[in-house]
């Protein structure tokens, strides 16, 4: 498996060099086996093979986005959407409005609209067709593009602030989009990236069962200072960085640690998603038991996500980067 033609075999997602090394295997909810490889050019980890469109098809079909309203149940969902009116403010105090803000991977759009709730802000959004394009749509003001981010599609400094918010990773062609973003960020403006922490403490111990890996369609991952780095080249210089977060980096944690006890992953995550078709072979008591473990344990974990991330060893990151 970790032969030196089997290396040859493997182009890294970011830079296309073909040397590399097996980290290990994994495996997604839908039984398809995959390796997690490291460049030993840039150092980027990748997905091996890349999943073919069929698999990408299959994990990006309605249940990822939620067949309802919400992506979630109402009562996740609330916690969800309060993060999201979280992370408004906190771009509004980098880029005091007026000015204009595109969030990558715009999902449903409310982050975009909370923006507009705090100030003269012209919203702009991109996001894949599906169930979350078609909520963003319904936002006003927000002018969506469902598609990809194209070279073409903005003019050179049009933008205050960009944002991707655990979107990176999805992305095909990471390299090109950060090259876009240079391009369509004015000079004193901001690129503001939350990603999978692949130095993390739960990447190490988990490995190919971590939560955050995702397979399918977390295609890549740039640890943190790799990405510093990739962002220096372009121009852009570290403003800020944060490894708490008690949004994804607990529940991280306690599904993880399900994923090494039961024979499917990421179960209870399907479960608060309301993928009844995914959940089905387990049992209500097992599934209410699953539940009362994520309630029950949930504090404990804030505390353990605080000791990881004083080690710059959170789950997740969210990088502030400023362009010169």
């Amino acid at each position: 498996m970790s032969t030196t033609a089997d290396n040859m075999a493997c182009s890294c997602i970011y830079c296309n060099a073909r040397q590399n090394r097996l980290l290990y295997p994994t495996r997604d909810m839908y039984g398809n086996n995959f390796t997690v490889r490291q460049c030993r050019q840039c150092e980027a980890v990748f997905l091996w093979p890349p999943p073919t469109t069929k698999q990408l098809e299959q994990a990006y079909s309605e249940t990822y986005y939620g067949e309802q309203e919400h992506k979630f149940n109402s009562l996740v969902e609330r916690v969800v959407d309060y993060f999201r009116s979280r992370r408004a403010k906190i771009i509004s105090r980098w880029v005091p409005p007026p000015g204009r803000v595109l969030d990558i991977g715009c999902g449903n759009g409310r982050f975009l609209h909370y923006m507009q709730g705090l100030g003269n802000y012209e919203t702009y959004g991109i996001e894949l067709p599906g169930k979350a394009a078609e909520r963003a749509a319904q936002i006003n003001g927000l002018i969506l593009k469902q598609g990809k981010l194209e070279p073409n599609d903005f003019s050179e400094g049009f933008f205050d602030a960009i944002t991707l918010f655990h979107v990176f990773e999805h992305l095909d062609q990471p390299r090109q989009t950060l090259q876009i973003i240079n391009k369509i960020v004015k000079p004193g403006g901001i690129a503001y990236i939350s990603l999978p922490n692949i130095d993390s403490l739960q990447s190490k111990w988990f490995k190919g069962k971590w939560l955050h890996l995702d397979p399918p369609r977390h295609l890549f991952f740039l640890s943190p200072k790799n990405l510093q780095h990739q962002m220096n080249q372009l121009g852009f210089e570290l403003a800020a960085e944060r490894y708490f977060n008690p949004e994804y980096n607990p529940f991280g944690m306690q599904q993880s640690l399900l994923n090494l006890l039961l024979n499917k992953r990421d179960v209870l995550f399907e479960y608060l998603k309301g993928h009844d078709n995914y959940t089905k072979e387990y049992s209500p008591l097992n599934l209410f038991l699953q539940n009362l473990f994520f309630k029950t344990t949930f504090p404990l974990f804030v505390l353990t996500d605080a000791l990881e991330s004083l080690l710059k060893k959170g789950a997740t990151v969210e990088m502030v980067f400023r362009k010169k």
